[in-house]
């Protein structure tokens, strides 16, 4: 599932009082004005770490994973109680599409990474099995929510692999 929106790339940048005007709006709705992006999307994939992490005590959260279900940045807002839900899918459409390919490309990892676990959770009977599958899950997934918030906040560029090399032990 991609969360890539089809939208044209901005074809101008705006300037003086209406890009103040539109940095504003985003500043009061909890919206980076620097990326157009904000955080209560990384909201959706804390749900299914915080589910992941609970099944080494308790093995049956496995059951309360599995129905996670991926979302998009548009799916997440349209789906949520975000007071500026239209306004958060407004400034994603019209954010720098290299920002924003980048930060697709991590949570389409993440989608796929949460994706596969539950997929293979469904496979096993095993409790120890579904245990191990969770904590490998997290490891992968928890420095890649990281990398989003970076993202959001107008950070350095993530890289993924150097991410997921570090996170695979």
């Amino acid at each position: 599932m991609s969360s890539t929106a089809s939208q044209p790339a901005r074809t101008h940048v705006q300037t003086g009082p209406e890009a103040e005007a539109w940095a504003e709006r985003l500043r009061v709705a909890n919206i980076n004005p620097r990326t157009g992006l904000a955080t209560d999307y990384l909201n959706h994939f804390n749900e299914a770490v915080m589910l992941l992490e609970m099944v080494p005590d308790m093995p049956e959260c496995a059951d309360d994973f599995l129905t996670w279900t991926p979302l998009s940045y548009a799916e997440h807002f349209t789906a949520s109680n975000f007071k500026a839900r239209d306004l958060a899918i407004e400034a994603y459409e019209k954010a720098d599409p290299n920002v924003r390919a980048q930060f697709d490309h991590i949570t389409d990892t993440m989608t796929s990474i949460l994706t596969a676990v539950g997929s293979a959770m469904r496979e096993v009977e095993k409790d120890t099995t579904r245990v191990r599958l969770a904590e490998q899950a997290t490891l992968w997934v928890k420095p890649l929510i990281a990398a989003c918030g970076g993202i959001i906040n107008g950070g350095a560029e993530a890289d993924v692999d150097t991410i997921m090399a570090n996170s695979a032990g």
